[in-house]
């Protein structure tokens, strides 16, 4: 169990336990509601970053879903440029907005040699 579950889970059975059985009585120079105004922060926080984390989550989703959006909108970009008659895959501009042009394309063969053995 991480440091700060551990610690939540022994400030609540601390509260649990003092309001069950000593409810009236101080300890540390506190009360019990003294103990608990004192300890408030720790949880507010707790629920602060959760909320925050939530926040977190839901702007990363949104933030993927903009980029599909994105994407699909390139690749429109990227297909509108390939079809377009003056311009086409072998243009200035198809090597422009990040595409190698068709005339600069490597062919993919590939001849192995065949070494003959030196004696």
């Amino acid at each position: 169990m991480s440091r700060q579950k551990d610690l939540m889970t022994r400030l609540e059975q601390a509260l649990n336990g003092w309001r069950t059985l000593a409810p009236a009585k101080s300890f540390g120079g506190m009360t019990l509601a003294q103990f608990e105004e004192a300890c408030a922060p720790s949880k507010e926080m707790r629920v602060a970053i959760d909320e925050l984390e939530t926040r977190l989550a839901q702007a990363k989703n949104q933030r993927d879903a903009a980029d599909d959006n994105t994407w699909a909108k390139i690749q429109l970009l990227v297909a509108g440029v390939a079809g377009d008659p003056t311009e086409g895959p072998d243009s200035a501009l198809y090597e422009a907005i990040g595409y190698t042009r068709k005339s600069e394309r490597k062919t993919g063969l590939t001849r192995k040699r065949t070494e003959t053995p030196s004696e």
